[in-house]
């Protein structure tokens, strides 16, 4: 269905080096190398040569709210890196944050959302540095209220006035109470009703400093059912939440299946923006014989084309979140909805029996969202499990010395572990301290697969599968 869409177009300072905002420990923003390189990973981003239309971005509109919002939202947790100068990490590299707002923009993008633990931390100053050089009415702003391990009153009052304050704004035009969902301390009765922190988040909306105001969900039915039924005292403006075609049916973890969510909210006639649309890039970075199905199916664009298209067809999408740290990739979502082609009934169920052949691949449900890091004992999470992944898809995680390419695939994971992950920060140094489990979105347990893989990667080098 193409539902509610409006086909409208969404509307510099001297270039500088890079500002040193901070030095983040984790070099897997930077980017992976992994097993081996191929021509299906060049073709990731799609028609590289084809243009980039302007003007003609899909964008959503749900009354009472005036906002046209492009359907392609800029998702702020990925910004690129450089090294840093003092050989500590990586720090964000403002000058292509810089470009790479200013071409969205530029291609009708107004929608970005980021949040005060993004970049462990620096996220918000990033990107309001960019966004404070474009006029206010220009782009809408989501950030988020990350008070997971302090509830505290006031520290939560401190978090949004910061927020403001990095971004550069006098108010927020989507703010969230951030990844809902959980029991216990990180639960929505801890963090927002004990405290009094939503009804202070609901009088800032009446005095227009927030003006939507909403939740964004990673976590169990019940705790879903309960806070979706607070709209009727609350009025949720939205919704944020995980789908794509892989979790409509077959979600992983503690995650809720996406038919149902969004079966739910719409009931509601709330809108929703869209996370995780390519499951951490999961949906770009398929297995062999997938990867040629969608291809096959439609040679002239993207594998990731698809994925995007099923998550903008709903018509209660206001807006789809992509953490689109390469050009070449902002490009292709451009592409893909300027203006969205809404999926056919028939390619809904090509993608559906594509997500059902999927299960059959045992990669880990890692979104590279990085909320694990730092890892106390220096262990770089999501580089060791999407190198894993990563192998998995192109056939190189041999299972016996017997296998026909079992030598190729061998040195492929081994050389490619160390490339893409130092040692001193490969699973071997993993403890079992379990301090990553609590922040996983996905619930992965993180200290079991770091364990699995470094015994998996132990009889690689040994050479006894």
């Amino acid at each position: 269905m193409e539902g509610k869409d409006n086909h409208n177009d969404c509307n510099k300072m001297n270039r500088r080096n890079f500002l040193k905002i901070v030095g983040i420990s984790t070099m897997a923003a930077a980017g992976l190398p992994g097993c081996s390189s191929s021509k299906r990973e060049e073709e990731t981003a799609g028609n590289g040569s084809s243009e980039v239309p302007k003007g003609k971005m899909t964008c959503r509109n749900f009354p009472p709210s005036p906002d046209k919002v492009s359907l392609l939202g800029y998702g702020c947790m990925r910004w690129p890196t450089l090294p840093s100068p003092a050989g500590d990490g990586n720090v964000i590299d403002q000058e292509e944050v810089n470009r790479l707002i200013d071409y969205a923009i530029d291609h009708g993008v107004n929608y970005f959302d980021t949040a005060p633990v993004y970049v462990q931390g620096w996220s918000e100053t990033s990107t309001g540095i960019a966004l404070k050089r474009h006029p206010r009415e220009k782009f809408f702003v989501a950030t988020k209220m990350s008070n997971f391990s302090n509830p505290d009153f006031d520290s939560g009052v401190q978090m949004y006035h910061d927020s403001m304050r990095h971004l550069q704004v006098d108010y927020i035009d989507y703010y969230l109470l951030h990844s809902l969902g959980s029991s216990g301390a990180r639960s929505f009765q801890t963090r927002f009703l004990d405290n009094g922190l939503l009804d202070y988040l609901v009088k800032e909306r009446e005095a227009g400093r927030i003006r939507h105001l909403g939740w964004s969900f990673h976590g169990k039915k019940d705790e879903f059912d309960r806070i979706l039924s607070f709209h009727e005292k609350v009025h949720w403006d939205f919704i944020q939440i995980q789908l794509n075609y892989s979790d409509w049916k077959y979600a992983t973890g503690n995650n809720v299946n996406a038919d149902y969510l969004y079966v739910e909210i719409s009931k509601r006639n709330i809108p929703m923006v869209i996370m995780e649309p390519l499951l951490g890039g999961r949906l770009s970075k398929l297995p062999e014989h997938i990867f040629s199905r969608l291809k096959e199916r439609n040679p002239d664009e993207s594998v990731a084309s698809w994925a995007f298209r099923f998550a903008g067809t709903p018509p209660m999408v206001l807006t789809v979140l992509s953490g689109m740290t390469y050009m070449e990739h902002l490009q292709d979502n451009i592409r893909t909805y300027s203006p969205l082609r809404p999926l056919t009934e028939e390619e809904n169920k090509f993608l559906l029996d594509t997500a059902a052949l999927m299960r059959e691949y045992p990669t880990v449900p890692c979104n590279d969202c990085k909320y694990c890091m730092p890892c106390p004992y220096g262990i770089d999470i999501p580089g060791v499990l999407l190198h894993y992944n990563k192998c998995v898809n192109e056939g190189n995680i041999p299972q016996s010395r017997l296998d026909e390419n079992y030598a190729k695939a061998r040195r492929a994971f081994l050389v490619g572990y160390d490339r893409s992950v130092p040692k001193l920060r490969q699973a071997n140094h993993c403890v079992g301290c379990a301090q990553c489990n609590p922040h996983c979105p996905q619930s992965i347990d993180i200290p079991k697969e770091l364990h699995r893989i470094d015994a998996y990667v132990e009889k690689l080098k040994q050479d006894i599968l």
